[in-house]
């Protein structure tokens, strides 16, 4: 099994190349896969599409150091998945509780835009994140490609899950719940308000209660 790729992953050239465009640039930046980040018994996991240039790929942990992931952090320590404080570094204390989070993609694509060549070809550490986490429960998509992503990492059709904001439905042991991507673009201009997403949160913790 093998959740996570190694930092000098081969496997998809035209994100290989452009790691070593971004490293040529910035050698101090991370520049690699963004492993997953969070509580390897988390009944929760949260799936992103890929790492933001800026991002995960220069911090080198999901969703930190870019407009989202500002958004999702808190939201998390609103709604108890997590601890501590976010400072936007990998090296700030932030602990997540009964969650973890990760991406379809795990390299940064030009443009925040893979190829559905490369989310294939990363879909093996996708489905081997999933059964590495044995207590899980609720899966949470970070928009429809991350949606489509999950549900083909388990054998589904894309109709298995409705696509929507809020939309919920049962996927093999797990229940799916979709959110709108936390972007700046989608929170700047309304589409997802900061209660909208603190509702999906609360919706996932009202699914795991009771669950063991």
């Amino acid at each position: 099994m093998t959740p996570e790729p190694p930092r000098d992953c081969p496997l998809c050239p035209r994100l290989v190349a452009y790691r070593a465009e971004n490293a040529a640039q910035h050698p101090e930046w991370w520049n690699g896969p963004a492993p997953s980040f969070g509580d390897p018994e988390a009944r929760v996991l949260v799936v992103g599409l890929a790492p933001g240039r800026t991002g995960a790929n220069r911090t080198g942990r999901p969703f930190t150091g870019d407009g989202a992931g500002v958004i999702l952090y808190e939201t998390l320590l609103k709604t108890g998945f997590a601890t501590g404080r976010y400072e936007a570094r990998p090296d700030d204390g932030l602990t997540l509780i009964d969650c973890m989070i990760t991406n379809a993609v795990r390299c940064a694509p030009p443009l925040n835009k893979p190829l559905p060549i490369e989310e294939a070809t990363c879909r093996p550490f996708l489905i081997d994140r999933l059964a590495a986490l044995p207590r899980l429960k609720v899966i949470v998509t970070l928009g429809d490609i991350s949606r489509k992503n999950v549900l083909k990492a388990l054998g589904l059709p894309a109709s298995a899950a409705p696509a929507g904001h809020g939309v919920e439905a049962p996927v093999g042991p797990y229940v799916l719940l979709n959110s709108y991507h936390c972007s700046r673009l989608n929170t700047n201009t309304g589409r997802l308000t900061p209660a909208m997403f603190e509702a999906i949160f609360q919706r996932a913790r009202a699914l795991i209660a009771g669950t063991r």
